[in-house]
């Protein structure tokens, strides 16, 4: 790993430089893969492991560890494009690319990185649901630039054969034709923003689902999952029906297909209905499902990991481009600890790095040699 970061542009003025930058940058995430998540925390724990910092990783440290108020001037100044990029050719050859890769790609407010009048940090993430892994992001000012950010992301990423996945802000033709020209198929949230397709839609299942003799069969897929006092059914609907598809493929590259999610929730003797729509270039249902429902998987995989493990939404980095940064360092944590072949949870393995030398060798010689 330490090729990918060692090549990052160090700005700050060289004849006052104490410590390696490509040291820092690897201290920081050690330590953040241990559980720390403010700069105090990172400082402290480097300072009672510098031995160990030395020996079993490798660094020079030639003068001693960094304070915490050098560590957050570093990362920000770092220049996040850079390190963003880094870090997705890092993952995309550590992680590996899956056969037919489900691709979610989803934003995130870090709402602790709200300074003032300035507006919090939004960051747009990939997310490959069959590696497990954050593939790429991308930092925006605010949720509606998710538009620009995406087929911006997208331009980063080796997305060749993938499935990608994103909710309806980003059912915009030319996302769709971004997609399609990186040869990749995709399942896109459909909803009011393209509100003449999305009643179309919305007509022809209800119309199909009340005659059905009257049309061609729909294809069907359904899966239930239970847990947590709850009963999940999901149904899945595609129509490929050209006769009505041909009325909106010109403007639409590769539709080939328009489902329907219909999520059925059974808790404590009651039981609510949803239904969700999408448009996807997919002809198998059995493939639209699982395209749709790992796009769920972001929130729970990703998000909620990055909000209860990481405490994203509590942190309070701010300075210059320290938010961003560190986002990207949550991320590599997330990655290599998500891939590690026990039983743990994330939690329970970053809390295993912070008092077990040995575990945490293990999970540094995954990052270092991947």
């Amino acid at each position: 790993m330490k090729e990918y970061f060692e090549t990052l542009t160090d700005s700050r003025q060289q004849g006052k430089v104490l410590h390696n930058f490509t040291e820092i940058v690897m201290m920081v995430i050690c330590a953040v893969i241990a559980g720390c998540d403010v700069w105090e925390d990172i400082a402290d724990y480097c300072r009672v492991k510098e031995q160990w910092l030395r020996e079993r990783i490798g660094l020079k440290l030639e003068n001693g560890i960094p304070s915490h108020d050098t560590l957050s001037r570093v990362f920000g100044m770092l220049d996040p494009t850079e390190f963003q990029g880094k870090f997705i050719e890092w993952a995309q050859a550590a992680c590996g690319k899956h056969s037919r890769e489900i691709l979610s790609l989803d934003g995130k407010t870090m709402r602790g990185s709200r300074n003032g009048e300035e507006k919090p940090v939004h960051m747009v993430s990939a997310w490959a649901s069959k590696a497990k892994a954050v593939f790429g992001q991308l930092a925006v000012d605010e949720k509606s630039n998710e538009i620009t950010a995406v087929p911006a992301l997208l331009e980063l990423l080796d997305i060749k054969g993938c499935i990608i996945t994103a909710d309806a802000m980003s059912c915009q033709k030319e996302i769709i034709r971004k997609i399609v020209d990186s040869e990749a198929d995709y399942t896109i949230g459909l909803k009011e923003n393209q509100s003449t397709l999305c009643h179309a839609a919305q007509e022809h299942f209800d119309a199909v689902l009340k005659e059905p003799t009257l049309f061609d069969p729909l294809a069907k897929a359904e899966t239930t999952e239970k847990g947590h006092g709850r009963i999940e059914t999901r149904t899945y609907y595609l129509c490929t029906d050209p006769d009505f598809l041909k009325i909106y493929q010109p403007a639409w590259k590769n539709l080939n297909g328009i489902g329907m999610m219909i999520s059925k929730i059974e808790k404590n003797g009651e039981i609510t209905e949803e239904r969700h729509y999408h448009i996807t270039s997919l002809t198998n249902v059995e493939e639209y499902a699982e395209s749709a429902r790992s796009h769920w998987g972001v929130e729970s995989s990703l998000h909620w990991c990055l909000d209860v493990t990481f405490r994203e939404d509590h942190s309070r980095m701010r300075a210059d481009h320290s938010a961003e940064n560190f986002c990207v360092v949550r991320h590599i944590a997330i990655n290599v600890l998500k891939n590690m072949d026990d039983k743990m949870s994330v939690a329970r393995r970053r809390r295993h790095c912070a008092y077990d030398d040995a575990y945490l060798e293990k999970v540094i010689e995954r990052l270092v040699h991947a």
